[in-house]
């Protein structure tokens, strides 16, 4: 059985690496805050995460298919008429994924 002195400061070094981990991100946070880099990606990397999203979510849409791709094509106006109306990004995307929900297994079932 290994000594208490070898238990306690394994334990000791755990406590210190785990108070560490947690406290980086609110160190590293301060000079971030005042950086141009941070700021320009603050403005533009939500508009370029919807078009990933968007382009993901279209990627598979056979207009052959019986629906002919309208759910996809009526959800995605709806988001993007919900974040034009309230530029909530989570609200649009939220309705816009339970119309799409609605219309597939209620509407073209």
């Amino acid at each position: 059985m290994p000594d208490a002195g070898y238990i306690l400061a394994s334990i000791a070094i755990m406590a210190i690496v785990t108070f560490a981990l947690r406290a980086v991100p609110f160190a590293i946070v301060m000079p971030l805050r005042s950086s141009a880099l941070v700021g320009y990606l603050g403005v533009y990397m939500p508009a370029g995460i919807m078009l990933i999203l968007v382009a993901y979510s279209l990627k598979n849409v056979s207009v052959t298919a019986p629906s002919h791709g309208i759910p996809e094509l009526i959800a995605v106006a709806a988001t993007a008429a919900v974040h034009l109306w309230r530029k909530n990004a989570v609200l649009s995307i939220v309705l816009g994924t339970g119309l799409y929900v609605v219309l597939m297994n209620w509407v073209f079932a």
